[in-house]
């Protein structure tokens, strides 16, 4: 088995592919996360992003990645009524509600194209899973307590869906509402999605938790998704169809 987890995008990514002589392939991986980073960090000043940020570049010119990128932010945001938006209250891009979920699967469609059917990738808790762990078994991810890490509040099992959680219990208030920058998400504290791939549960869990209290209601009536929310008060709500992952 090979399983390795590194710090790269700001948050640990852990990929884990069962068998023997996956080193290659993991590295393989990890670099695909690095260029992303590269490319796509509004922390940093030589990237793509902060380049159209400051500028120097013309977003007609970006790259066919940022291209990418750009054109699944615009399709969200109409798609969501404006709750996903990746212009900032300041008018500059930051892409990361898209390129997190975007990088997992560009790299869990890397592993499926050499052949490999069994995988986890894992970026800061955004996960797309293929075929069953090194026993065999299908992949089984713990959602977490927001209250306390480390306690695991539902166990769930993807059968080769993606799974992706947003919330303000880590990152504090990264995510806000486009409709009313200024006010805090305060009515729910974590939703989770469980979609067709990562990358699309990964836009509509940041576009509901945009959504507030709304949200899981959004996630309800769209079809493929399901979702996990917890309140403030440590209340729990669960669309119709979650049940059928749960495994705990």
């Amino acid at each position: 088995m090979a399983r390795d987890t590194r710090l790269i995008m700001g948050m640990p990514i852990t990929v884990d592919i069962p068998g023997a002589d996956r080193a290659g392939m993991i590295e393989a991986v990890f670099a695909g996360f690095m260029q992303v980073d590269a490319r796509f960090s509004p922390y940093r000043d030589d990237s793509e992003v902060s380049a159209i940020n400051a500028g120097r570049r013309r977003p007609e010119e970006a790259s066919p990645e940022m291209a990418e990128v750009l054109a699944l932010a615009e399709r969200m945001r109409k798609a969501t009524d404006g709750y996903f938006d990746i212009r900032r209250p300041d008018g500059q891009f930051d892409p990361s509600g898209v390129v997190k979920g975007w990088a997992i699967q560009r790299e869990a469609d890397r592993v499926a194209a050499a052949g490999i059917d069994d995988f986890y990738v894992d970026a800061g808790g955004d996960i797309q899973t293929g075929g069953v762990d090194g026993d065999g078994q299908p992949w089984v991810i713990g959602i977490r307590n927001p209250f306390n890490m480390d306690e695991i509040i539902k166990a769930v099992a993807p059968k080769g869906r993606g799974i992706a959680t947003s919330g303000s219990y880590i990152r504090g208030d990264h995510i806000y509402d486009p409709h009313t920058p200024g006010q805090r998400i305060s009515a729910i504290v974590s939703l989770t999605v469980i979609g067709p791939d990562v990358l699309a549960a990964d836009l509509y869990a940041t576009a509901a938790f945009a959504m507030g209290p709304r949200g899981i209601h959004f996630i309800e009536s769209t079809p493929q998704f399901e979702g996990y929310v917890v309140h403030p008060d440590g209340t729990a709500l669960q669309t119709t169809g979650f049940k059928e992952f749960v495994i705990t």
